[in-house]
């Protein structure tokens, strides 16, 4: 048996994961679940292949960086992109959501998140319209690795950025100011504000994070996938799910549910079939909710 189905789930866990720490920390800071988390993502990735586009009409074709499909204006455009994205978020929550986070109903907060996502998407479909495009078509040659395994200088470049992001976030949880206020107003939002810690600057920070992140699990699609207004939204569940099984509020448990959940779906496309692959996410997150709700890293609540 072939094991390719670890690099394609290890790739696609790493896109969930990505997407994950930002439901995580949107769920255990802001207390409500985010559904247009996914539509960041497709609007971070649209944003960034407009940048790439403006360079390429500026400076013409520019050749890629060694071996790999793209050169400097994707690393440029996935900052820029970055930026945007961030900003989208800081954006729809001044507008909306922190406005009805106010009024102290969660149930609210949700149910105007899925109408943003609705609203998100559309804006995408209609602007952009739904067919599929891509950042670069051409084709890489896969690398064997052993054991039936091969791999292409994309996909390594991918899970190299993503260890470095991942690091960066949990560096910053763990070692600075910021990061401690963020999991101080997790734990506790009430004591937080009692002693002094500055709870607007936490939630901009929050969206920040979430928002960026998702834009560079929604390149890696694209470099990897393709480029649709739906990208985002396929990935809700699983990212959700990801969430879920490493912990609420947890950085790594939210990376490692994701990495589980990208193995499983890979296997199972292997094993059972590929129109099992949407199941996957749904049963790992039934199974976690019925044997350890609280996830693998997950704090219960006193």
């Amino acid at each position: 048996m072939s094991l390719q189905f670890i690099v394609d789930g290890l790739l696609t866990g790493s896109m969930i994961g990505l997407g994950a720490i930002g439901v995580t920390l949107t769920y255990s800071i802001l207390r409500f679940s985010n559904f247009a988390h996914g539509d960041f993502m497709a609007w971070g990735t649209y944003a960034t292949l407009a940048v790439v586009s403006a360079i390429g009409a500026t400076f013409g074709k520019v050749a890629p960086i060694g071996p790999l499909s793209f050169g400097w204006p994707l690393i440029v455009a996935l900052i820029v992109g970055m930026a945007f994205t961030a900003l989208l978020a800081l954006l729809l929550d001044k507008v909306l959501f922190a406005r009805l986070r106010s009024q102290g109903q969660a149930i609210i907060v949700v149910m105007a998140s899925f109408g943003a996502s609705m609203a998100l998407r559309s804006l995408l479909e209609f602007t952009f319209t739904s067919r599929p495009t891509y950042f670069s078509r051409a084709i890489q040659i896969a690398m064997p690795v052993g054991f039936g395994i091969r791999i292409t200088p994309d996909q390594i470049a991918l899970l190299l950025l993503t260890a470095v992001l991942v690091l960066g976030v949990h560096l910053l949880m763990t070692r600075t100011q910021t990061g401690r206020a963020m999991q101080a107003l997790s734990q506790n939002a009430a004591l937080a504000r009692i002693v002094g810690i500055d709870v607007a600057s936490v939630v901009r920070v929050t969206w920040i994070i979430g928002g960026a992140l998702a834009c560079v699990a929604g390149v890696m699609i694209g470099i990897l996938v393709q480029i649709r207004p739906f990208m985002g939204f396929d990935m809700l569940l699983p990212m959700f799910a990801a969430a879920i099984l490493g912990g609420i509020g947890s950085i790594p448990g939210a990376v490692l549910g994701g990495l589980i959940i990208g193995l499983a779906e890979a296997g199972a496309v292997q094993l059972i079939g590929a129109e099992w692959r949407a199941a996957v996410s749904f049963i790992i997150l039934m199974a976690v909710l019925f044997v350890r709700p609280i996830g693998l890293f997950g704090v219960r609540e006193r």
